[in-house]
Parts: structure tokens; sequence; C-alpha cells
């Protein structure tokens, strides 16, 4: 997060709310790889976990130590009457080390974290074998602007500075940029229109012409380009040694 880890200072969870077709996008990857219990940190307002959550997870535990969001995202929750998710007000260092989960996502979560391979060690921790480590994230730095800041925002990911944070006994299973198209507007924007933020009317651009045409190009250039990106570590079944960084598809949208 920002200065404050436990004060969220960032606007884009409102700002993005209504980007439909981008959440079906990444939804499409993300659901396969969901198992029996779930852990979502930093789930802010809700919005992926209205997306994701399905009757078939046991539990799904949703972490978001801002209070102000976790009030939100517990009215949110309350609207979806889904029994198995409970909100709880904590980050990943105040869990029992005994709790542990099939699947832990971040999802436009761990660029606000500063000290990422800590977070991502520490929540190894709590996954269990044949589990998964699941991250959405802003992609390129050359990218990062003003809005990033404002955001709370501490980098922007590539497939080495992402891969760079596989914790021991995990394997990368898969490494891949999203959205291809969204990623030249985005340079257009800093390069010439030097916007620091997106208008309203540029994102429902964005979403309603510009995410549909880049789930059509991404397989095609093979998701070697995008404004954000998406790694899936697993770990393995035994642990202790450091996993090579081998690159899979991803379940398709």
């Amino acid at each position: 997060m920002a200065q404050d880890p436990f004060h969220y200072v960032g606007t884009e969870l409102d700002v993005f709310s209504e980007a439909h077709n981008w959440r079906a996008y990444w939804t499409g990857m993300v659901r396969p790889l969901l198992g029996r219990t779930v852990l979502e940190v930093g789930a802010g307002i809700g919005s992926a976990t209205r997306s994701l959550w399905t009757p078939a997870v046991a539990h799904w535990l949703a972490l978001e130590p801002d209070d102000a969001l976790s009030d939100r995202l517990r009215r949110t929750v309350a609207e979806m009457n889904a029994p198995t998710i409970e909100v709880r007000s904590a980050t990943v260092a105040e869990l029992p080390a005994e709790e542990t989960f099939d699947t832990a996502l971040y999802i436009d979560v761990l660029e606000h974290i500063d000290g990422d391979l800590e977070e991502v060690a520490r929540v190894a921790q709590h996954i269990r074998p044949g589990g998964h480590i699941v991250v959405l994230a802003p992609a390129h730095q050359w990218l990062f602007t003003p809005f990033d800041k404002a955001l709370g925002h501490f980098r922007r990911y590539d497939r080495r500075s992402l891969g760079r944070l596989t914790p021991d006994g995990f394997s990368m299973l898969a490494l891949r940029y999203l959205d291809s198209v969204g990623m030249l507007a985005s340079l257009g924007n800093r390069l010439v229109l030097r916007s620091a933020a997106p208008t309203p009317a540029q994102i429902a651009l964005w979403d309603g012409r510009m995410v549909p045409l880049s789930r059509r190009l991404d397989g095609l250039l093979r998701f070697r380009c995008g404004k954000s990106i998406l790694g899936v570590w697993q770990k393995l079944e035994e642990t202790g040694t450091r996993s090579g960084r081998t690159t899979r598809a991803v379940p398709g949208a």
C-alpha cells in the first residue's frame, strides 16, 4: 500500500468498477484456478470477490486491512448472499500459521505493497501442496505515470520482475501479458495526451472497444505484450528447493 499500509489512498476501485468486459476477460482465466478454499488479499470493495466467487468454494477469506473498505466489502458480500465468504480486516502477516488455502489471489493489489518479495514468500506459507498463487497487476514500468503514484502504486511489473518473486517450493505455472490494445492506448495517453488520469469516457471507450479487441489479439500475439500481467505459481508436492521458472498457458478466457 502507500504511506500507511492500513489506509488505502487509491481511487481505481470505484473508477474501474464498471469495466465489465475487462473483468470478464481476466476472470475467465482466473476462475478455473480456484480451489475449495480461497484467500483473497486486499479485496477492496469486493469487485473481484463478486466476479469470481462461486458456491463451489467452501471457504473464501477476503482480507482487507483498510477499515473503510472492509465495511464496504461486508456490504457487498451481504448483497451477494454468499455464506461461504468471510471478511476479515487483516493482512497476510496476521493469519494463524495453521490457516491454509488452495488458492491465494492478488487482484491489482501487489503493486500497492512495498515489500512484494516478502509478501509473496509470506503467503506461500499458507498454500497447500498443489495450490496456486495468482497475481494480476499493471505491466511495464515505462507506463508508470502520476496516476499510478496517486493510486499508491510502488511499481508496475514485467515478466522478469514478477518472475523473480517465485517463492521457494513453487513453480511458475504461467506468466502472460493481457490487453495489448490497451497498452498502446496507455502509451499514447502517456506520450501524447499526458493525462494524469483516465476520464470516465476514456475508460468506457477502453472497456467497450479496446478490451474486446485485445481478447482477440492477445492470443495471436502469444500474450507477449499488454498493459496488465497475469502470473500463476503452483506449490510443489515436495518443498525446499527453488523451482525452475517455466511458462505454460493459463486457462483461456
